[in-house]
């Protein structure tokens, strides 16, 4: 998969959001690391701790279907700069991905930022058995 084709899918996928609190929508893409591609958008509660962001969705979602090896990840936000994910989000994608997998974030004006999982969260949680 081009990467272009996850920035457009996560921009694309973003339309999907239910926002009615923020208003404001993410849209991500996920590649696994057989070439399966899942996207998901972020779906809010009024019970605000009940919302669920569009990386975990995406990633779910593949976990979901029996996939759990990704490779890289792009992630769209209405926002001037690339938008950056949460901490639950990041500590998601740790569990998930290797440290050195591709991270693409995205402007709403399509301007991108690339870097890894392991730079967005150097001091994951790992397993502790």
């Amino acid at each position: 998969m081009e990467p272009t084709n996850l920035v457009s899918l996560a921009m694309e996928v973003s339309k999907n959001a239910y926002v009615p609190y923020s208003h404001f929508p993410v849209g991500a893409a996920v590649l696994t690391k057989d070439g399966h591609v899942f996207t998901g958008c972020n779906v809010e509660n009024a019970s605000f701790g009940l919302t669920n962001c569009g990386e975990r969705t995406a990633i779910f979602k593949a976990v979901s279907e029996g996939y759990q090896e990704f490779s890289e990840i792009a992630i769209f936000g209405n926002t001037n700069e690339p938008v950056s994910p949460c901490g639950a989000c990041r500590q998601v994608m740790a569990e998930f991905f290797p440290s050195t997998a591709k991270v693409t974030l995205i402007s709403k004006d399509g301007q991108t930022r690339v870097t890894t999982v392991g730079d967005l969260l150097p001091y994951s949680f790992t397993d502790l058995t």
